[in-house]
Parts: C-alpha cells; structure tokens; sequence
C-alpha cells in the first residue's frame, strides 16, 4: 500500500503522472534517501527555507549534495540578503517537519519558489512528499508550474 497525503490527492486531482517512494520514518537527507531509493544523488532535490527582511520566506529547492548559496539567490531575487532560519524557525514558518518540508505542501500559503536550474537537466526529480518518510518523483516542468517557481542557479557544492 502506498502513502495518501495531501499531496498525493492533489498531484491525483491534477492528474500529475508521479511517483511516490516510501521511507524510513526518520528524518534522511536527500543523498541518504537517494541512496535508499537507488538513484542519483543528483536528482534528488531538497527544500531549503530561506528568509528575506520584511517578506515571506522563499524555498529554495537544490539538489541533494548542493547547498543552497544565499549570495546567489539574494541576487537572484534582487534582495540584498538572505538567511538561514535554524531546523526549528523553519518548522515553524512551514508547519512541516524538517525532512518534509515541500513546495507542494505549501502551494497557496504565499511562499516563494526557486527550483535550482539544474533540475531543468532532467526529465524527472524527486523532492520530499510533505512528511517525512516519503519521496515524490514528478516531472519537473509539472512541479515548477504547480509551485509557480523560478529556475535560478541557487547552489553551489558544499
């Protein structure tokens, strides 16, 4: 039996052609889920919350063995900086476990997108379900129109 969240109903809705991939329960990074699931650390991408002065904060979704580089993305949004909020401030600002945090989980609660140009190198990534414990494969022009992002180069190696 598969996971039904949220998302999943959504992406059904939608008629989303994905993929859902179940977990551990406890929190993984996405190399460690991408070595559970037996793909490219490379296509498995992780939300990063970042935060702005005086605005909602933007997810910044980067791929596994990146980190999210927040002079980068400050120019890409034409801010003059961005910050980090610890694993706490971005459970939060989302109401989402750490290790769950997702763009789909958050469409309509007025927060920024920016998906790593990267992911425009496949047809197919995966990014968190909205909880810990499962992964979603999805087309990635399907995710950057249902979170209404923008494609930036935000990441950088660690």
């Amino acid at each position: 039996m598969t996971v039904t969240n949220n998302i999943t109903r959504f992406l059904d809705a939608r008629k989303v052609d994905y993929v859902a991939h179940e977990l551990p329960n406890e929190k993984l990074g996405a190399v460690e889920a991408a070595q559970f699931m037996g793909v490219s650390p490379d296509e498995v991408f992780k939300t990063i919350v970042t935060t702005r002065e005086k605005k909602k904060p933007v997810l910044a979704v980067i791929p596994g063995p990146r980190i999210v580089d927040l002079k980068l993305l400050a120019v890409f949004l034409a801010e003059k900086k961005m910050s980090l909020p610890t694993e706490r401030e971005a459970e939060a600002l989302t109401g989402l476990q750490a290790g769950g945090i997702s763009p789909l989980a958050l469409i309509n609660k007025g927060f920024q997108v920016v998906i790593d140009s990267a992911a425009q190198g496949y047809e197919k990534i995966y990014i968190s379900g909205g909880q810990r414990g499962l992964d979603i494969q999805l087309p990635v022009n399907d995710l950057a129109k249902l979170t209404n992002a923008r494609f930036g180069n935000i990441s950088r190696e660690e």
